[in-house]
């Protein structure tokens, strides 16, 4: 059995998000992402070929869309589905404490 919480980074300055595949077959993908404060690059977009559901399950986030004014704030419990190919990109993410994200990545 294993822990969605275990093993979260003590230091709160990685130079990158850790991701960790849980699970995947042909047309699923989990992942638990970890955050330290990591957004975007300025310009940079998402754009993906699957779906994907992310839930923020500690900590806290915001989420841009390109085609929205104002970023998505995300709470503990919170969640989304963003469409395949749906650009958004990661603006804020808690800088005193992880923020961790449960991904599901779904394909045809």
């Amino acid at each position: 059995m294993n822990n969605l919480f275990a093993d979260l980074p003590a230091d709160l300055k990685l130079p990158e998000e850790l991701v960790e595949v849980l699970s995947e077959s042909k047309h699923v993908r989990i992942e638990r992402i970890v955050s330290t404060g990591q957004v975007s690059p300025d310009g940079f977009w998402y754009d993906q070929n699957e779906y994907e559901w992310v839930v923020v399950l500690k900590g806290a986030a915001q989420l841009q869309f390109e085609d929205e004014l104002s970023p998505r704030s995300m709470k503990p419990g919170d969640h989304l589905l963003i469409p395949a190919h749906r650009r958004h990109r990661v603006v804020m993410t808690s800088p005193n404490e992880p923020t961790v994200w449960l991904a599901v990545f779904l394909t045809d």
